[in-house]
Protein backbone atom coordinates (compact mmCIF):
# COMPACT_ATOMS: atom_id res chain seq x y z
CA UNK A 1 0.00 0.00 0.00
CA UNK A 2 2.93 2.51 0.22
CA UNK A 3 3.75 2.20 -3.21
CA UNK A 4 0.26 3.51 -4.13
CA UNK A 5 0.44 6.22 -1.36
CA UNK A 6 3.67 6.87 -2.91
CA UNK A 7 2.27 7.27 -6.55
CA UNK A 8 -1.03 8.65 -5.98
CA UNK A 9 0.55 11.73 -3.76
CA UNK A 10 3.37 12.02 -6.55
CA UNK A 11 0.49 12.35 -9.06
CA UNK A 12 -1.42 14.71 -6.94
CA UNK A 13 1.56 17.24 -6.36
CA UNK A 14 2.56 16.97 -10.22
CA UNK A 15 -0.60 18.45 -11.49
CA UNK A 16 -0.94 20.63 -8.37
CA UNK A 17 -3.80 19.06 -7.08
CA UNK A 18 -2.64 18.11 -3.41
CA UNK A 19 -3.73 21.10 -0.85
CA UNK A 20 -0.30 22.01 -0.65
CA UNK A 21 -0.88 23.71 -4.09
CA UNK A 22 -3.26 26.63 -2.22
CA UNK A 23 -1.28 28.67 -0.62
CA UNK A 24 -3.71 30.54 1.78
CA UNK A 25 -2.02 33.72 2.67
CA UNK A 26 -0.59 34.17 -0.65
CA UNK A 27 -3.93 33.07 -2.42
CA UNK A 28 -6.12 35.49 0.02
CA UNK A 29 -4.11 38.30 -0.93
CA UNK A 30 -4.27 37.67 -4.61
CA UNK A 31 -7.98 37.23 -4.07
CA UNK A 32 -8.17 40.63 -2.33
CA UNK A 33 -6.48 42.89 -4.67
CA UNK A 34 -8.75 41.76 -7.40
CA UNK A 35 -11.95 42.30 -5.04
CA UNK A 36 -10.40 45.97 -4.72
CA UNK A 37 -9.59 46.71 -8.43
CA UNK A 38 -13.44 45.94 -9.10
CA UNK A 39 -14.49 48.43 -5.95
CA UNK A 40 -12.69 50.80 -8.08
CA UNK A 41 -14.17 49.98 -11.25
CA UNK A 42 -10.93 49.16 -12.52
CA UNK A 43 -10.18 46.17 -14.47
CA UNK A 44 -10.67 42.88 -12.52
CA UNK A 45 -12.17 39.28 -12.69
CA UNK A 46 -14.72 39.96 -10.00
CA UNK A 47 -17.34 42.43 -11.18
CA UNK A 48 -17.61 43.60 -7.16
CA UNK A 49 -21.60 44.92 -8.35
CA UNK A 50 -22.91 47.54 -6.02
CA UNK A 51 -26.35 46.83 -5.11
CA UNK A 52 -27.62 49.79 -2.95
CA UNK A 53 -28.68 47.80 -0.29
CA UNK A 54 -27.61 48.22 2.91
CA UNK A 55 -28.21 45.92 6.29
CA UNK A 56 -27.44 48.77 8.83
CA UNK A 57 -31.12 49.62 8.96
CA UNK A 58 -33.35 47.89 11.78
CA UNK A 59 -36.35 46.10 11.63
CA UNK A 60 -39.35 47.10 13.38
CA UNK A 61 -42.13 44.31 14.77
CA UNK A 62 -45.06 44.10 12.81
CA UNK A 63 -44.11 44.90 9.36
CA UNK A 64 -45.22 43.23 6.41
CA UNK A 65 -43.28 42.64 3.13
CA UNK A 66 -44.30 40.97 -0.41
CA UNK A 67 -41.62 38.83 -1.73
CA UNK A 68 -41.13 37.85 -4.79
CA UNK A 69 -38.61 34.94 -5.89
CA UNK A 70 -37.77 34.36 -8.99
CA UNK A 71 -34.85 31.41 -9.81
CA UNK A 72 -34.14 28.38 -11.69
CA UNK A 73 -37.47 27.77 -13.53
CA UNK A 74 -39.83 28.65 -10.71
CA UNK A 75 -41.73 31.96 -9.58
CA UNK A 76 -42.29 31.89 -5.51
CA UNK A 77 -44.62 34.52 -3.93
CA UNK A 78 -45.52 35.28 -0.47
CA UNK A 79 -45.59 37.60 2.47
CA UNK A 80 -43.37 37.59 5.19
CA UNK A 81 -44.61 39.72 8.45
CA UNK A 82 -41.84 40.24 11.83
CA UNK A 83 -43.10 39.24 14.64
CA UNK A 84 -42.65 41.02 17.99
CA UNK A 85 -39.50 39.02 18.09
CA UNK A 86 -38.58 40.28 14.78
CA UNK A 87 -39.10 36.57 13.64
CA UNK A 88 -39.91 36.06 10.13
CA UNK A 89 -43.10 34.67 9.49
CA UNK A 90 -44.20 33.21 5.99
CA UNK A 91 -47.76 33.29 4.58
CA UNK A 92 -49.73 33.40 1.99
CA UNK A 93 -47.19 31.50 -0.12
CA UNK A 94 -47.27 30.02 -3.82
CA UNK A 95 -45.38 28.69 -6.58
CA UNK A 96 -46.09 28.47 -9.96
CA UNK A 97 -43.50 27.91 -13.14
CA UNK A 98 -41.49 31.05 -14.78
CA UNK A 99 -43.04 32.55 -17.65
CA UNK A 100 -40.77 31.42 -20.69
CA UNK A 101 -39.95 28.23 -19.79
CA UNK A 102 -42.23 26.03 -22.13
CA UNK A 103 -42.28 28.58 -25.35
CA UNK A 104 -40.96 32.24 -25.44
CA UNK A 105 -42.84 35.08 -24.22
CA UNK A 106 -43.17 38.76 -25.15
CA UNK A 107 -42.70 41.38 -22.55
CA UNK A 108 -46.44 42.29 -22.23
CA UNK A 109 -46.89 38.37 -22.01
CA UNK A 110 -44.02 37.71 -18.96
CA UNK A 111 -45.31 40.84 -17.22
CA UNK A 112 -48.48 39.70 -16.98
CA UNK A 113 -48.15 36.35 -16.01
CA UNK A 114 -45.61 37.61 -13.06
CA UNK A 115 -48.74 39.63 -12.26
CA UNK A 116 -51.18 37.29 -12.34
CA UNK A 117 -49.25 36.15 -9.23
CA UNK A 118 -48.70 39.11 -7.29
CA UNK A 119 -52.05 40.58 -7.86
CA UNK A 120 -52.99 38.19 -5.12
CA UNK A 121 -50.83 39.79 -2.39
CA UNK A 122 -50.20 43.15 -3.42
CA UNK A 123 -52.80 45.09 -1.21
CA UNK A 124 -51.47 43.39 1.67
CA UNK A 125 -48.29 45.37 1.91
CA UNK A 126 -46.50 48.55 -0.37
CA UNK A 127 -43.05 47.12 0.60
CA UNK A 128 -41.69 44.39 -2.19
CA UNK A 129 -38.85 42.22 -2.16
CA UNK A 130 -37.99 40.98 -5.37
CA UNK A 131 -34.98 38.19 -5.63
CA UNK A 132 -34.04 37.79 -9.00
CA UNK A 133 -31.75 35.23 -9.53
CA UNK A 134 -30.58 35.88 -13.06
CA UNK A 135 -27.85 38.18 -13.95
CA UNK A 136 -29.00 42.24 -13.63
CA UNK A 137 -27.67 45.21 -13.47
CA UNK A 138 -29.00 47.26 -9.80
CA UNK A 139 -29.38 50.41 -10.33
CA UNK A 140 -29.33 53.12 -7.74
CA UNK A 141 -33.43 52.97 -6.49
CA UNK A 142 -32.27 49.54 -6.33
CA UNK A 143 -34.33 48.53 -9.53
CA UNK A 144 -32.48 45.91 -11.67
CA UNK A 145 -31.72 45.99 -15.40
CA UNK A 146 -31.71 41.70 -16.47
CA UNK A 147 -28.95 41.24 -18.20
CA UNK A 148 -29.42 37.31 -19.88
CA UNK A 149 -31.87 34.65 -18.70
CA UNK A 150 -30.51 31.14 -18.38
CA UNK A 151 -31.46 28.73 -21.17
CA UNK A 152 -34.65 27.64 -19.78
CA UNK A 153 -36.06 30.99 -19.90
CA UNK A 154 -37.09 32.36 -23.12
CA UNK A 155 -38.22 36.09 -22.91
CA UNK A 156 -35.62 38.55 -24.70
CA UNK A 157 -38.19 41.63 -24.80
CA UNK A 158 -37.92 41.45 -20.99
CA UNK A 159 -33.81 42.30 -20.97
CA UNK A 160 -32.41 45.91 -20.90
CA UNK A 161 -35.46 46.84 -19.20
CA UNK A 162 -36.53 48.14 -15.72
CA UNK A 163 -37.83 44.61 -13.52
CA UNK A 164 -39.55 46.65 -10.89
CA UNK A 165 -40.76 49.51 -12.76
CA UNK A 166 -42.37 47.31 -15.57
CA UNK A 167 -44.24 45.29 -12.98
CA UNK A 168 -45.51 48.28 -11.29
CA UNK A 169 -46.69 49.56 -14.92
CA UNK A 170 -48.89 45.99 -15.09
CA UNK A 171 -50.19 46.08 -11.82
CA UNK A 172 -51.38 50.04 -12.67
CA UNK A 173 -52.95 49.07 -15.49
CA UNK A 174 -55.24 46.65 -13.99
CA UNK A 175 -56.21 49.35 -11.66
CA UNK A 176 -54.38 48.90 -8.65
CA UNK A 177 -53.00 51.74 -6.72
CA UNK A 178 -48.97 51.36 -6.94
CA UNK A 179 -47.41 55.18 -6.33
CA UNK A 180 -46.95 53.88 -2.99
CA UNK A 181 -45.07 50.73 -3.76
CA UNK A 182 -41.40 50.45 -3.12
CA UNK A 183 -39.69 47.32 -4.67
CA UNK A 184 -35.96 46.19 -3.79
CA UNK A 185 -34.67 44.20 -6.38
CA UNK A 186 -31.50 41.85 -5.39
CA UNK A 187 -30.37 38.44 -6.28
CA UNK A 188 -29.88 35.88 -4.43
CA UNK A 189 -26.78 36.09 -2.83
CA UNK A 190 -27.58 39.27 -1.43
CA UNK A 191 -30.67 37.77 -0.09
CA UNK A 192 -28.73 35.17 1.39
CA UNK A 193 -26.72 37.55 3.23
CA UNK A 194 -29.67 39.61 4.31
CA UNK A 195 -31.55 36.26 5.61
CA UNK A 196 -28.84 36.06 7.88
CA UNK A 197 -29.20 39.43 9.00
CA UNK A 198 -32.41 38.48 10.13
CA UNK A 199 -31.30 36.20 13.01
CA UNK A 200 -28.99 38.64 14.56
CA UNK A 201 -29.55 40.33 17.21
CA UNK A 202 -28.47 44.32 17.84
CA UNK A 203 -24.54 44.33 17.81
CA UNK A 204 -24.51 40.36 17.77
CA UNK A 205 -22.14 40.20 14.47
CA UNK A 206 -19.87 42.31 13.64
CA UNK A 207 -20.45 41.93 9.56
CA UNK A 208 -22.43 39.88 7.26
CA UNK A 209 -21.89 37.53 4.71
CA UNK A 210 -24.29 35.86 1.98
CA UNK A 211 -22.40 32.72 0.56
CA UNK A 212 -23.79 29.97 -2.09
CA UNK A 213 -22.11 26.57 -3.25
CA UNK A 214 -24.51 24.93 -5.02
CA UNK A 215 -24.58 24.23 -9.39
CA UNK A 216 -22.45 27.48 -9.26
CA UNK A 217 -21.00 29.84 -7.21
CA UNK A 218 -21.27 33.60 -5.61
CA UNK A 219 -20.51 35.66 -2.75
CA UNK A 220 -22.08 39.07 -1.27
CA UNK A 221 -20.45 41.22 1.74
CA UNK A 222 -21.09 44.45 3.42
CA UNK A 223 -18.23 47.43 2.12
CA UNK A 224 -17.51 50.30 3.71
CA UNK A 225 -19.30 53.14 1.38
CA UNK A 226 -16.25 55.13 1.14
CA UNK A 227 -14.39 52.75 0.13
CA UNK A 228 -16.33 51.75 -3.07
CA UNK A 229 -15.10 54.87 -5.52
CA UNK A 230 -17.03 53.65 -8.69
CA UNK A 231 -20.41 54.87 -6.34
CA UNK A 232 -20.00 58.54 -5.73
CA UNK A 233 -21.86 58.06 -2.54
CA UNK A 234 -24.47 56.53 -0.50
CA UNK A 235 -26.49 57.04 2.65
CA UNK A 236 -25.59 54.03 4.63
CA UNK A 237 -21.95 53.62 5.85
CA UNK A 238 -22.16 50.07 4.36
CA UNK A 239 -23.27 48.96 1.16
CA UNK A 240 -23.65 44.90 0.13
CA UNK A 241 -21.26 44.28 -2.75
CA UNK A 242 -22.05 41.18 -4.83
CA UNK A 243 -18.44 40.04 -5.73
CA UNK A 244 -19.57 37.73 -8.71
CA UNK A 245 -16.81 35.71 -7.39
CA UNK A 246 -17.32 32.60 -9.30
CA UNK A 247 -15.67 34.62 -12.29
CA UNK A 248 -12.59 34.99 -10.43
CA UNK A 249 -9.83 34.06 -13.23
CA UNK A 250 -7.53 31.38 -11.58
CA UNK A 251 -6.02 28.29 -12.31
CA UNK A 252 -3.50 26.39 -10.68
CA UNK A 253 -3.06 22.93 -12.39
CA UNK A 254 -2.77 22.52 -16.21
CA UNK A 255 -5.66 20.14 -16.16
CA UNK A 256 -7.75 23.09 -14.64
CA UNK A 257 -6.80 24.94 -18.22
CA UNK A 258 -7.21 21.79 -20.18
CA UNK A 259 -10.71 21.49 -18.36
CA UNK A 260 -11.64 25.13 -19.04
CA UNK A 261 -11.36 24.43 -22.95
CA UNK A 262 -13.64 21.55 -22.78
CA UNK A 263 -16.38 23.78 -21.16
CA UNK A 264 -18.64 26.07 -22.97
CA UNK A 265 -17.25 29.81 -22.07
CA UNK A 266 -13.47 28.88 -21.78
CA UNK A 267 -11.93 32.21 -20.90
CA UNK A 268 -14.54 33.40 -17.63
CA UNK A 269 -15.65 31.82 -14.52
CA UNK A 270 -12.96 29.54 -13.74
CA UNK A 271 -13.45 29.92 -10.16
CA UNK A 272 -16.82 28.11 -10.56
CA UNK A 273 -15.68 25.68 -12.83
CA UNK A 274 -12.86 24.83 -9.86
CA UNK A 275 -15.27 24.54 -7.04
CA UNK A 276 -18.95 24.50 -8.31
CA UNK A 277 -21.17 21.50 -8.28
CA UNK A 278 -21.60 21.81 -11.74
CA UNK A 279 -18.19 21.18 -12.45
CA UNK A 280 -16.41 19.17 -9.75
CA UNK A 281 -17.40 15.80 -11.10
CA UNK A 282 -16.35 16.79 -14.96
CA UNK A 283 -13.26 17.95 -13.41
CA UNK A 284 -12.60 14.64 -11.99
CA UNK A 285 -12.84 13.29 -15.20
CA UNK A 286 -10.24 14.92 -16.68
CA UNK A 287 -8.12 14.28 -13.65
CA UNK A 288 -9.40 10.48 -13.91
CA UNK A 289 -8.02 10.00 -17.71
CA UNK A 290 -5.14 11.27 -16.99
CA UNK A 291 -4.02 8.97 -13.88
CA UNK A 292 -5.64 6.36 -16.02
CA UNK A 293 -2.88 7.50 -18.63
CA UNK A 294 -0.20 7.47 -16.00
CA UNK A 295 -0.72 4.11 -14.69
CA UNK A 296 -1.77 5.52 -11.58
CA UNK A 297 -4.95 3.40 -12.00
CA UNK A 298 -4.69 0.47 -13.41
CA UNK A 299 -5.61 -0.61 -16.77
CA UNK A 300 -8.64 -3.11 -15.30
CA UNK A 301 -10.13 -0.29 -13.81
CA UNK A 302 -10.00 1.91 -17.13
CA UNK A 303 -11.47 -0.87 -19.03
CA UNK A 304 -14.31 -0.76 -16.31
CA UNK A 305 -14.28 3.20 -15.78
CA UNK A 306 -15.00 3.86 -19.52
CA UNK A 307 -18.26 1.42 -20.01
CA UNK A 308 -19.67 3.45 -17.07
CA UNK A 309 -22.24 7.04 -17.55
CA UNK A 310 -19.90 10.05 -16.92
CA UNK A 311 -19.31 10.69 -13.43
CA UNK A 312 -20.93 14.24 -12.23
CA UNK A 313 -20.41 15.80 -8.73
CA UNK A 314 -22.97 13.51 -6.66
CA UNK A 315 -21.97 10.61 -7.77
CA UNK A 316 -17.50 11.23 -7.11
CA UNK A 317 -19.10 12.23 -3.77
CA UNK A 318 -21.07 9.28 -3.43
CA UNK A 319 -17.53 7.14 -3.99
CA UNK A 320 -16.82 8.90 -0.40
CA UNK A 321 -19.26 8.39 1.39
CA UNK A 322 -19.87 4.40 0.47
CA UNK A 323 -16.67 3.42 -1.03
CA UNK A 324 -17.94 -0.27 -0.44
CA UNK A 325 -21.37 0.23 -1.45
CA UNK A 326 -22.11 -2.05 -5.03
CA UNK A 327 -24.95 -0.05 -5.91
CA UNK A 328 -22.73 2.99 -7.25
CA UNK A 329 -21.06 2.18 -10.52
CA UNK A 330 -17.55 3.61 -9.56
CA UNK A 331 -17.25 0.87 -6.72
CA UNK A 332 -18.34 -1.79 -9.01
CA UNK A 333 -15.45 -0.36 -11.35
CA UNK A 334 -13.13 -1.36 -8.59
CA UNK A 335 -11.78 -4.99 -8.42
CA UNK A 336 -8.62 -4.42 -5.99
CA UNK A 337 -7.59 -2.45 -2.91
CA UNK A 338 -4.60 -0.38 -4.30
CA UNK A 339 -7.59 1.24 -7.32
CA UNK A 340 -9.63 1.38 -4.31
CA UNK A 341 -7.23 3.42 -2.56
CA UNK A 342 -5.77 6.03 -5.39
CA UNK A 343 -9.26 6.32 -6.50
CA UNK A 344 -10.19 7.60 -2.94
CA UNK A 345 -7.10 9.68 -2.53
CA UNK A 346 -7.85 11.45 -6.11
CA UNK A 347 -11.37 12.55 -5.67
CA UNK A 348 -10.95 13.47 -2.24
CA UNK A 349 -7.67 16.05 -3.43
CA UNK A 350 -10.33 17.47 -6.15
CA UNK A 351 -12.65 18.14 -3.18
CA UNK A 352 -10.08 19.16 -0.77
CA UNK A 353 -8.57 21.72 -3.05
CA UNK A 354 -12.34 23.04 -3.50
CA UNK A 355 -12.73 23.50 -0.40
CA UNK A 356 -9.46 25.26 0.42
CA UNK A 357 -10.47 27.81 -2.71
CA UNK A 358 -13.78 28.25 -0.85
CA UNK A 359 -11.96 29.13 2.31
CA UNK A 360 -9.47 31.37 0.47
CA UNK A 361 -13.01 32.95 -0.47
CA UNK A 362 -14.89 33.82 2.58
CA UNK A 363 -11.86 34.62 4.23
CA UNK A 364 -10.56 37.32 1.23
CA UNK A 365 -14.14 38.74 2.18
CA UNK A 366 -14.03 38.62 5.85
CA UNK A 367 -10.62 40.25 5.88
CA UNK A 368 -11.27 42.91 2.99
CA UNK A 369 -14.01 43.83 4.92
CA UNK A 370 -11.72 44.56 8.19
CA UNK A 371 -14.88 43.15 10.73
CA UNK A 372 -14.69 39.89 12.70
CA UNK A 373 -11.42 41.07 14.46
CA UNK A 374 -13.39 40.44 18.26
CA UNK A 375 -14.72 36.63 18.82
CA UNK A 376 -17.96 37.95 20.88
CA UNK A 377 -18.57 39.91 17.62
CA UNK A 378 -17.68 37.57 14.59
CA UNK A 379 -18.83 38.11 11.24
CA UNK A 380 -21.94 35.62 10.18
CA UNK A 381 -21.66 33.50 6.92
CA UNK A 382 -25.17 32.47 5.65
CA UNK A 383 -23.77 29.53 3.56
CA UNK A 384 -26.31 27.89 0.94
CA UNK A 385 -26.04 25.63 -1.74
CA UNK A 386 -26.32 21.50 -1.83
CA UNK A 387 -22.92 21.16 -3.11
CA UNK A 388 -21.49 22.46 0.01
CA UNK A 389 -23.39 20.69 2.43
CA UNK A 390 -23.98 17.62 0.06
CA UNK A 391 -20.31 16.81 -1.16
CA UNK A 392 -18.58 14.63 1.21
CA UNK A 393 -16.53 16.50 3.28
CA UNK A 394 -16.56 19.98 1.65
CA UNK A 395 -18.40 21.82 4.22
CA UNK A 396 -15.70 20.01 6.93
CA UNK A 397 -12.30 20.79 4.69
CA UNK A 398 -14.04 24.53 4.53
CA UNK A 399 -14.67 24.88 7.77
CA UNK A 400 -11.20 23.53 8.81
CA UNK A 401 -9.28 26.12 6.82
CA UNK A 402 -11.29 28.50 8.05
CA UNK A 403 -10.74 27.57 11.60
CA UNK A 404 -6.64 27.16 11.15
CA UNK A 405 -6.50 30.55 8.88
CA UNK A 406 -9.09 32.96 9.67
CA UNK A 407 -8.80 32.08 13.58
CA UNK A 408 -5.43 30.70 14.26
CA UNK A 409 -3.53 32.75 11.70
CA UNK A 410 -5.31 36.28 11.59
CA UNK A 411 -7.14 36.50 14.68
CA UNK A 412 -10.57 36.91 12.78
CA UNK A 413 -13.88 35.34 13.89
CA UNK A 414 -16.61 33.75 12.20
CA UNK A 415 -20.13 32.03 12.02
CA UNK A 416 -21.76 29.61 10.02
CA UNK A 417 -24.86 29.06 9.56
CA UNK A 418 -27.80 27.64 7.14
CA UNK A 419 -31.08 29.07 7.25
CA UNK A 420 -34.02 27.63 5.07
CA UNK A 421 -36.24 30.09 2.70
CA UNK A 422 -32.58 32.43 2.88
CA UNK A 423 -33.92 34.10 -0.82
CA UNK A 424 -37.69 34.95 0.41
CA UNK A 425 -36.28 35.45 4.15
CA UNK A 426 -33.36 38.03 2.37
CA UNK A 427 -35.91 39.44 0.03
CA UNK A 428 -38.22 40.40 2.83
CA UNK A 429 -35.68 42.91 4.18
CA UNK A 430 -33.94 44.39 1.35
CA UNK A 431 -36.66 47.49 1.26
CA UNK A 432 -36.64 47.62 5.07
CA UNK A 433 -33.06 48.53 5.44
Amino acid sequence: MKDVYRRTEAFLETYSLHEQAVDMDKSCERFMQEMSLGLRGESSSLKMIPTYTSADGSIKAGEKVVVLDMGGTNFRVALVTFSDDLTPVISHFHKTGMPGVSHEVSFDEFYAAVADQVEKVIDLSDNIGFCFSYAAEITPDRDGIPIVFSKEIKAPQVIGKPIGRSLLQELSKRGYDVKNKKIAVLNDTVATLLAGRSIAKEDEYSSYIGFILGTGTNTAYMEASDRISRVPSFSSPHMIINVESGNYDLAISPLDRRFFEMTKDPSIYHFEKMISGAYLGAFSRVVLEQAIEEGVLSSTFASNYRTIEPINTMRMSHYLEMPLNREYDLVRCIHNEEDALALHLILDAVIRRAAKLTAVNLSAAVLLSGEGTNPRHPVLINADGTTFYKTENLEFYTREYLDSFLKGKKRRYVKMVHLDNAPILGAAIAPLV
